[in-house]
């Protein structure tokens, strides 16, 4: 990783820079914010509050992708609140053990590493459900624990994740057949439950039982006393308020029809290639189940 320390007491930054190049971290330093501005690119910036607001400023907006731990000698509005507020990943007091700077490093690279998976999973869900979201269904009428009816599947994670978006509420999904704890469930949370259908009479009624009184939604072909219950019909109809594209057109077909036809005929039935199926299909992220 690309570290560069930011800090006007030579010393402290050279001591700085050689215990982290231990710990297999690329050092730079500048003793000037005017050798902060440049385009370099870093994984890390160490900043230090003894420069002036403005210098100081135009350093962190510069740096604004990167984690930017702030090197500070008291606590106070100045020195750390407002810069928090204006893109600071956190702070650390002088003087501090390298063990808890690298602590501190490791915690904000995890975090944006998660922040990365978790928008690439979200763009991909959207893509995938985008065909299976419920039309003209009022979500916040939906009182849980419900029971959902679909013919596929799909139908219903398409219901669970528009029904997780519009509510705010946490999503964890969970298969039937496998254990689990409802005690992990967080605040602010709702359990999805697959795949009951698969499990015996027996077992099935009995998971019911134990879901009644916790925030759930299941799929199931089959009615249970204390739960709601809802048959989800899915049409492949769009319903356009606005005239689309003919970009936006041609991306809304390749999501409605990709899992019924094949690229060549939904190609010849909008009169371009299938080379320019699959550009689209790239463009907007557009991922095809196997």
């Amino acid at each position: 990783m690309r570290v560069l320390i930011v800090e006007n007491e030579i010393y402290l930054a050279q001591s700085i820079a050689s215990k982290l190049s231990e710990f297999g971290y690329s050092c730079e330093i500048a003793t000037h914010t005017f050798e902060a501005l440049r385009d370099d690119k870093y994984d890390v910036v160490l900043l230090s509050t003894s420069f002036g607001a403005n210098e100081f400023y135009k350093v962190i907006q510069n740096h604004k992708n990167s984690i930017i731990i702030l090197l500070i000698s008291y606590i106070s509005s100045d020195t750390v609140l407002n810069p928090i507020k204006a893109g600071v990943s956190d702070y650390i007091q002088k003087p501090f053990m390298i063990e808890e700077l690298i602590r501190k490093i490791k915690f904000f690279e995890s975090f944006k590493r998660y922040e990365t998976l978790n928008e690439t999973y979200r763009i991909m869900l959207e893509s995938a459900m985008l065909s299976y979201k419920p039309s003209n269904l009022d979500l916040k009428k939906i009182k849980l624990p419900l029971i959902i009816s679909s013919s596929k599947i799909q139908i219903s994670d398409g219901f669970v994740f528009a029904y997780a978006q519009d509510s705010g509420l946490n999503c964890k999904i969970v298969d039937a057949k496998t254990l689990f704890d409802i005690k992990d469930l967080l605040p602010k949370s709702f359990i999805y439950v697959r795949n009951i259908d698969e499990l015996s009479l027996e077992a099935g009624e009995e998971l019911l039982d134990c879901l009644r009184s916790v925030p759930t939604i299941i799929h199931s072909k089959n009615e249970h006393t204390g739960y709601n219950f809802m048959v989800l019909n899915h049409s492949r109809t769009t319903t356009m308020t606005d005239i689309l594209s003919i970009d936006e057109y041609v991306k809304q077909m390749i999501l409605l029809y990709q899992d019924i036809l094949p690229d060549t005929e939904i190609s010849k039935k909008l009169g371009i290639s299938r080379k320019s199926i699959w550009e689209r299909r790239k463009k907007h992220d557009i991922y095809r189940q196997k």
